[in-house]
C-alpha cells in the first residue's frame, strides 16, 4: 500500500528512538547488508541490481516497523506525490556510488538517510561501509584543521564536470577524484578536501543526508548561485550544490555563482 496510507502510527519499542539516532541505525543496518551482498560472488552488473534491491528492502522494512506515519523518497522506490503534504518525509538512497560497490576493493559507496520535517532536513546519516565508519547528525564528527597547500575540491572521478574543472581554474584549486556523492561531501569534513562542488544534475537522495551531516559539522551548504538547498519538492532533481569548509564559503560560493550566470 502506499506510504501515505499506511497503518496509524503505533510505536514500536525501536520507534521511541531519536530520529538522528535512527537514521544512523537504518544507514548501519543496511551497510551491513551491502557488504554481506557485495560477498556473494556476483557479477558487476548482477551485484549492483542486488545491492540497490537489498538496501532497498532494508530501509524499507525498517521504516515501515520503526516510522509508519511517515512518507519515504527514495531512488529506488516509486514516488507517492502524497509525500507533499506529509509533516515528515525519510529521503534514502539506499545504494550512492553503484559503480564503485561492484569494483572491488573500493570503499567509496554510501548509504544515505535523512529526515526532512515542517520545511527542512533534521536529521540524516551517511554510511560508508566498506571503510568501517557512519556518520550522522545524532554524534556529528569534529572537522580537523586544515592542513596547508592548494584548495582542494573534491569530483567525481569518473565524470567530472566541466563546470568543475572550470571552478578549479578560476581557483588555482585541486582536483580530488572520487565516488558517491556521501562519500565526497564526508571528505569535506574529514579534511581530505575543501569543498565538493556539484552540477552535473543530481536528485534529492544523491545529496539530502550528506547535507544533513554537513551542517550538523558546520559546512556551509548551498546551490551553486549561492541560493538554499531545498528539499521535498514535487520535482526531486536538485542538480547542483556547494558543501565547503566555512572559512572558504565566501570566495567559493562567489566563484559558483558567477559561473553559473556564464
Amino acid at each position: 500500500m502506499p506510504r501515505s496510507q499506511a497503518r496509524p502510527t503505533v510505536w514500536s519499542a525501536s520507534a521511541h528512538l531519536d530520529d538522528a539516532v535512527l537514521a544512523r541505525s537504518l544507514a548501519g543496518e543496511a551497510g551491513d547488508v551491502l557488504m554481506q551482498i557485495r560477498g556473494g560472488g556476483f557479477s558487476a552488473e548482477a551485484l549492483r541490481a542486488a545491492g540497490d534491491a537489498g538496501s532497498q528492502a532494508v530501509l524499507a522494512r525498517r521504516l515501515d516497523d520503526d516510522r509508519p506515519g511517515d512518507a519515504v523518497l527514495s531512488e529506488e522506490a516509486a514516488d507517492d506525490p502524497q509525500r507533499l503534504t506529509a509533516a515528515r518525509v525519510w529521503i534514502i538512497d539506499p545504494l550512492d556510488g553503484t559503480r564503485e560497490f561492484s569494483e572491488t576493493g573500493r570503499v567509496d559507496w554510501a548509504v544515505h538517510v535523512a529526515l526532512w520535517a515542517d520545511g527542512d532536513l533534521v536529521a540524516g546519516a551517511v554510511a560508508m561501509p566498506a571503510a568501517g565508519v557512519c556518520y550522522g547528525t545524532d554524534d556529528p564528527p569534529v572537522m580537523p584543521p586544515r592542513s596547508a597547500g592548494r584548495l582542494r575540491l573534491a569530483v567525481s572521478r569518473t565524470r567530472p564536470p566541466a563546470f568543475v574543472a572550470g571552478l578549479a581554474d578560476r581557483l588555482d584549486a585541486e582536483l580530488v577524484p572520487m565516488g558517491s556523492a556521501g562519500v565526497k561531501c564526508a571528505s569535506v569534513w574529514r579534511g581530505e578536501a575543501d569543498a565538493y562542488v556539484h552540477a552535473g544534475g543530481q536528485f534529492e537522495w544523491d545529496s539530502a543526508a550528506p547535507v544533513a551531516v554537513a551542517r550538523a559539522v558546520g559546512l556551509h551548504t548551498c546551490r551553486v548561485d549561492g541560493s538554499p538547498l531545498v528539499y521535498n519538492r514535487p520535482d526531486p532533481r536538485l542538480p547542483d550544490l556547494v558543501v565547503c569548509r566555512p572559512e572558504y564559503a565566501e570566495t567559493i560560493v562567489a566563484a559558483t555563482a558567477a559561473l553559473a550566470q556564464e
